[in-house]
């Protein structure tokens, strides 16, 4: 009996401690689940003061550029209200297009084509290139989910545009343009789409074929290749299509410049096949008839210019070869006295057929 208090004493000895450890384990780990909930409500604590007071200096610095532009813009207004030459927004070419229609020809009478207007020449590809370091691939997502875009750009190409930038002082404006529907007739130049203007740029509107990283495949543009683009925004139907809107009844002349046929010499598809070997792999064409069907549409419009068109006729006059640049091949044709074409040849340019044959 005494063995068995001795034991049950031992055995109630041995719980008590143990119980005891328990007690004391638990009360160390929930000092410890404190202490660490401590620190983690302080580091918080610390964290959205410092969040807080980065804030306020981020609102504290974007007021003061806000300040700073607001006084920039007065004191522009007050010192150059006088001199809007002198006038300068920071703006710059973000991307440049890559067109069929092209700009290089020795030819006298060369001419790109480019047509007048957007979407007349729906075969009129191009691609925009965008600079890397000013519009990253991410800017262009949901661009694919538009039909069309609007593009502004320069008219880098522009004949007087050397006066309009350098000297600008020196330059005239031309308050009146030829206009061709009218065959010849001046306009005042607001009222037209010349690309000869005070400030030398142009809107148009193409279609959005896809969208390939830093690159907009487009359709039915009126581009010329090397052109620079400021901006391009995406077509919207119900603001940017006008119910009711009117227009001067000449615009509505769609027939003043379409010619009466386009026909193709009997060499012709021969000289294409031959030129579209050297020129496929960099082409925005898929074919050599692709190719054939863009020079159709091009030349279903008259693209010559007035003083071509308004050349006194004679029995010489069909004799007359023009020329057209299109994805770098230079086409040449003929075109009578009652608008028919005759598109006689296709040919690399010399410089470019070196450069083949190397």
């Amino acid at each position: 009996m005494a063995i068995a208090g001795q034991s049950n004493g031992y055995t109630t000895t041995a719980l008590a401690f143990t119980l005891a450890v328990v007690s004391v384990s638990a009360a160390v780990s929930l000092y410890r689940w404190r202490r660490r909930g401590e620190d983690l409500e302080y580091r918080i604590k610390e964290l959205e003061k410092s969040l807080g007071s980065t804030m306020e200096k981020s609102a504290s610095e974007r007021k003061g550029r806000v300040k700073a532009q607001q006084a920039l813009r007065e004191a522009l207004a007050q010192t150059e209200s006088h001199d809007l030459h002198s006038t300068i927004y920071p703006m710059r070419p973000i991307g440049t297009i890559q067109s069929c229609f092209s700009t290089s020809c020795a030819s006298w009478f060369c001419r790109n084509g480019t047509p007048r207007q957007p979407l007349l020449v729906s075969l009129a590809r191009a691609c925009l290139i965008f600079d890397p370091a000013l519009v990253p691939p991410a800017s262009l997502e949901g661009l694919e989910d538009y039909s069309h875009c609007w593009i502004l750009y320069v008219f880098h190409l522009n004949t007087d545009i050397e006066k309009l930038w350098r000297k600008p002082s020196q330059s005239k404006l031309k308050a009146k343009v030829r206009v061709p529907r009218l065959n010849g007739e001046r306009k005042g130049v607001f009222a037209t789409r010349s690309p000869h203007r005070p400030c030398p740029i142009g809107l148009t509107v193409a279609k959005v074929e896809a969208i390939q990283k830093d690159k907009v495949l487009l359709s039915g543009v009126d581009l010329v290749d090397g052109t620079p683009v400021l901006d391009i925004k995406p077509y919207l139907p119900y603001s940017d299509s006008i119910q009711g809107a009117s227009v001067p009844n000449w615009v509505k002349e769609d027939c003043s410049l379409a010619v009466a046929s386009v026909s193709f010499s009997d060499t012709f598809s021969s000289s294409i096949t031959t030129c579209w070997k050297l020129i496929e792999k960099k082409s925005l064409y898929g074919s050599a008839d692709e190719l054939k069907g863009l020079i159709t549409q091009v030349l279903s419009w008259d693209i010559r210019s007035m003083s071509q068109r308004n050349k006194p006729q004679d029995t010489s006059a069909a004799e007359i070869v023009y020329h057209l640049v299109l994805e770098g091949l230079d086409v040449s044709y003929m075109i009578d006295n009652e608008s028919n074409i005759l598109v006689q040849d296709v040919s690399l340019p010399q410089n470019l057929q070196d450069v083949a044959e190397s």
